[in-house]
């Protein structure tokens, strides 16, 4: 979907189930209005800071919660509370349904930057 690249470089947008995110989203749904829209904002001229040098990027590109902010809007879910609950309720459901695909996800991130000597060895949590 739009301009933030919220995958690793070189790595498709299939998640897994064999069909791509753009393949599993009708081509009316909100979320693509949202995407085109957001993406097309000049964010800096409208006040938006888009870098962070002082401390690095932060966690999460202004464009993508600005997108989440306006999915919630056009759903009702105005209040920051209760998105952050949606978005926990979604992220919780996630996490249970696909336990045993992150842990191989982790542990195949773990070995990669083992590979890449970004890590010592040593755990500090066990999966």
């Amino acid at each position: 979907m739009g301009g933030v690249n919220v995958l690793l470089p070189g790595i498709s947008d299939k998640q897994g189930s064999g069909a791509s995110l753009q393949e599993l989203i009708s081509p009316d749904n909100e979320v693509r209005f949202i995407d085109a829209f957001i993406d097309s904002l000049p964010l800096e001229k409208l006040g938006f800071r888009t870098d962070f040098p002082e401390n690095g990027r932060p966690a999460y590109h202004p464009t993508i919660l600005l997108k989440l902010l306006v999915y919630g809007y056009l759903n009702r879910i105005c209040s920051s509370r209760c998105l952050e609950r949606e978005c926990h309720i979604t992220i919780a459901n996630f996490r249970k349904n696909n336990s045993r695909a992150i842990t191989r996800l982790f542990r195949a991130t773990v070995k990669m930057a083992g590979h890449f000597e970004l890590i010592g060895g040593e755990w500090s949590c066990y999966l």
